[in-house]
């Protein structure tokens, strides 16, 4: 089991390769760090020969999703997953139904740890796929919206 979701997709472009990335690297504020800035760009991050590694400029929730592409004649694949940063916030917080029953186990009677590392077990659950799935999915989709519109992608699927 992943602890944070990934989504691959392998995609045709409409027009030529060349093009497309000429206008993905003028709709891209070129970055190294992958953190939202106030830009009129639709997209943050780097581009080298073919390939790229960008988030979307929407501040806030683009920074979320990471997309690592590549894009060789008229096909390309783009790899989604969390940004480094927000996997460090949802590890830490994957952390604190833990850390509440260790706390619980210590002051309570012992009879209970059952019914603790139950709830503990079920709230680790409900964060991981529940909470962080949903933001993923959503958050991916709106990425790869936005991708697909400035690389006139043609065909889209899931790998």
């Amino acid at each position: 089991m992943k602890i944070f979701p990934t989504s691959n997709y392998c995609f045709k472009i409409i027009g030529e390769p060349a093009e497309s990335l000429e206008r993905l690297k003028r709709r891209t504020q070129i970055s190294e760090s992958l953190s939202s800035k106030i830009t009129d760009k639709s997209f943050l991050g780097i581009i080298t020969n073919n390939s790229f590694r960008i988030i979307s400029s929407e501040i806030g929730k683009g920074a979320f999703c990471v997309l690592n592409g590549e894009i060789s004649n008229k096909n390309g694949t783009v790899n989604i997953e969390i940004n480094k940063a927000f996997q460090i916030l949802l590890s830490i917080i994957l952390c604190l139904p833990i850390a509440g029953l260790i706390a619980q186990l210590l002051s309570q009677e012992p009879n209970l740890a059952v019914v603790l590392i139950a709830a503990a077990t079920v709230q680790i659950l409900m964060i991981r796929f529940i909470f962080i799935e949903l933001a993923f999915r959503r958050l991916s989709k709106r990425s790869l919206s936005r991708l697909s519109d400035v690389l006139d992608i043609e065909s889209i699927e899931k790998i």
